[in-house]
């Protein structure tokens, strides 16, 4: 049977304290503070588009990551609603993806965007490719068309490390795995067509 002392049971409760926010337990002071920046709105003669760039999604910690071997995803979210009296009405919701991977043999990295459809990047600048990760770069949301004269409309958008990053449960084996998440809020943008 175990027995502490008062000093003993209090230095055992900081060290636990400490493990606990350095692997994982302290998320939210040690999360980035990624935002999406540069939001931009805007029309083609026959579709409705969308450009923006997520600051502060990469950390020292993922490009090291990254470079050794361990792939990146991360998700889009974008929702069109009609503003309405009461409820708005959600026209259009999208999720894509956005991966991140490099060779070592090549020493390459390889970017898929789910929303260019079979259009892979390959570049050997890692500033490139983390560029190419952060960027929607004339997303078509809807087609205007669709859209009703004179009406009011939402645009959110939101960014984020997609859980699947990582095998099953190597969160848990990896130090400080914490670091590498972020999660922008809901950005919006209020416009009229």
């Amino acid at each position: 049977m175990l027995l502490f002392n008062r000093r003993q049971f209090r230095g055992f409760t900081v060290f636990l304290f400490t493990l606990a926010i350095f692997w994982g337990g302290g998320q939210p002071a040690l999360a980035q503070n990624a935002t999406i920046d540069e939001l931009i709105v805007t029309n083609s003669s026959t579709d409705l588009l969308l450009f923006l760039t997520v600051n502060n999604a990469f950390t020292k910690q993922m490009e090291e990551g990254i470079k050794n071997g361990i792939p990146v995803a991360f998700n889009f979210y974008v929702k069109l609603e009609r503003k309405r009296m009461w409820l708005n009405q959600e026209l259009v919701s999208l999720k894509f993806d956005h991966t991140l991977s490099y060779d070592t043999l090549k020493e390459e990295y390889t970017i898929v965007r789910s929303e260019l459809a079979g259009q892979t990047l390959r570049t050997k600048s890692l500033a490139e490719a983390k560029k190419a990760m952060v960027q929607l770069n004339g997303l078509m949301v809807t087609q205007l068309k669709v859209l009703l004269p004179e009406a009011g409309y939402l645009l959110r958008v939101k960014a984020k490390l997609s859980e699947k990053t990582l095998p099953l449960y190597v969160h848990y084996v990896i130090p400080f795995w914490s670091l590498w998440d972020f999660e922008t809020q809901w950005y919006t943008v209020e416009f009229r067509y």
